[in-house]
């Protein structure tokens, strides 16, 4: 090759030779290549609570055991005479009021003198099943009419009627207390020994009360309708009547005739019966007990329902039977939409029937 054409070759040589040169380098890697490659640590764990503190973890945890839960308190609601006495015991005066003893208990009984120099006789008024000693129907109008009559009166309170007994309450089911070991799951620890029973386990249940016998719950209750008219009767003779009669409401003419069948007491001589009703739940012929009754007696009811007339038709015909010598039947209507007229009208009829056996009296 000629010399003229390698020159200029040769300058270009040279030229990118010192480009070459003059490029920087690349940055060289760091020192410690240890740190570089290997991968990085993972952080470290934190210890627990309890050990940050000091304490021991796990060991000295305490478990909450299972608490068996309590079944519901039934409460029982006051008996409805209680209630309705409180009642009467706020609105009436304290004049009107006497608290009579009847075995171990108290009742309201209310006292209203005759508007008389001289009292002609007292009625004991027995007001009917759920009925108060005020009850607006025939027992608080004839309490009050009867006084201005000459009648001094006084109407008690009788215990609360009959009710199916609630079924016993449901004993709670044992529950077992949970352990320690069974919470944090760690297996319990075989020290040789059985574990003692817990007391909610060994906890027998207890026994449900017996059903009451109906008949033996009967007599109980007609037993305490009993004390209650006799201590009626005897707040009434200490006021030393020269007439003592018997008044009694709906179920309360039952009991007024059932009292003076089985005690029979000579001072009492005149039977009211308004509106005659047999008490619920109770069996027998309340018809053959009134007509074996020899004292006087005023039978008084409304004819508009045909169950009170065939009620009060089947009483007239035990009447006869018996040869009844002063058994009455006074026949009313009833009247519904006046109910002050109605008994305006009842207290008007009882009035003239113990105004004629006074004047029969010997």
């Amino acid at each position: 090759m000629p010399s003229k054409h390698l020159a200029p070759l040769a300058l270009l040589l040279l030229s990118l030779h010192a480009s070459a040169e003059e490029a920087p380098a690349a940055p060289a890697a760091p020192s410690d290549s240890s740190s570089a490659a290997a991968p990085a640590a993972p952080a470290e764990t934190a210890p627990p609570a309890d050990d940050a503190a000091g304490g021991a973890s796990g060991a000295d945890t305490v478990s909450t055991e299972a608490v068996p839960s309590e079944p519901p308190i039934r409460v029982e609601p006051a008996p409805v005479s209680v209630e309705q006495a409180q009642g009467l015991q706020n609105q009436l005066s304290a004049d009107e009021q006497q608290q009579l003893k009847a075995g171990d208990e108290s009742f309201l009984a209310l006292w209203l003198p005759a508007n008389a120099g001289t009292a002609t006789g007292i009625v004991v008024i027995v007001p009917g099943d759920g009925e108060s000693a005020d009850w607006p129907q025939v027992v608080s109008p004839l309490r009050k009419k009867l006084p201005n009559a000459g009648w001094s009166t006084l109407s008690l309170t009788l215990p609360d009627p009959q009710v199916p007994s609630l079924p016993p309450r449901p004993e709670a089911a044992a529950v077992p207390a949970s352990t320690p070991a069974a919470d944090d799951g760690a297996a319990p620890a075989d020290n040789g020994t059985e574990a003692a029973p817990t007391e909610a386990a060994t906890t027998e249940a207890a026994p449900a009360s017996p059903a009451v016998d109906p008949a033996t719950a009967q007599a109980s209750h007609q037993q305490s309708v009993f004390d209650r008219i006799d201590a009626a009767v005897a707040a009434a003779r200490q006021e030393k009547p020269e007439r003592l009669v018997l008044l009694g409401h709906g179920s309360g003419a039952y009991w007024a005739a059932q009292y003076l069948s089985e005690k029979k007491p000579d001072d009492i001589q005149n039977l009211l019966l308004v509106s005659p009703q047999q008490p619920k739940g109770f069996t027998g012929n309340g018809e053959e007990l009134l007509a074996s009754l020899k004292l006087a007696t005023g039978d008084f009811y409304y004819k508009d329902q045909a169950p009170d007339r065939q009620a009060a038709l089947k009483r007239m015909q035990a009447g006869k039977r018996q040869q009844h010598p002063a058994y009455i039947q006074v026949a009313m209507k009833a009247l519904p939409g006046n109910t002050e007229i109605e008994s305006e009208q009842l207290f008007r009829r009882i009035r003239g029937w113990l105004d004629l056996q006074i004047k029969a009296a010997p």
